[in-house]
């Protein structure tokens, strides 16, 4: 059995959430929100991330309106990735993302985390939460 690291992203205007399956693929764990400067520096960050994790796969979130049409933000999200498609030579799988953050959210409030640290965690927390998601599809499929 080949074991691997998925890598979930959740990819917005000002950060980029990031999340790393275990090596079954089981469960995805956060590991940082990065701030984001450039899409050069974000990209090194993420590669830094994939080559330290040792990542075969990537898994963005796909914001989508409640329709399922795609938006200027979903449609943002698939340059990012097709940029870093090439940057990395790794094939980006998108994951339906609608209520990810809400989801994520909700679980910080039931966890009494206060706003400002909600803030600093959310997208990260929201990276877990589409990973999450796509393993256990993957897993019952």
């Amino acid at each position: 059995m080949q074991y691997k690291r998925i890598m979930g992203l959740d990819i917005g205007d000002k950060t980029i959430g990031v999340s790393v399956s275990d090596l079954m693929g089981i469960t995805a764990q956060p590991i940082k929100t990065i701030k984001r400067v450039s899409k050069k520096k974000d990209i090194e960050e993420l590669k830094n991330i994939i080559k330290e994790k040792e990542v075969t796969k990537i898994v963005s979130g796909l914001p989508k309106n409640m329709n399922g049409t795609l938006g200027p933000q979903g449609e943002k999200v698939i340059k990012f990735c097709e940029l870093l498609e090439s940057e990395t030579n790794m094939k980006v799988e998108y994951w339906d993302e609608r209520l990810s953050t809400v989801y994520a959210e909700r679980s910080l409030i039931e966890g009494d985390i206060s706003r400002s640290k909600r803030k600093k965690v959310i997208d990260m927390l929201a990276a877990v939460v589409i990973l999450q998601g796509y393993l256990d599809r993957n897993r019952n499929t």
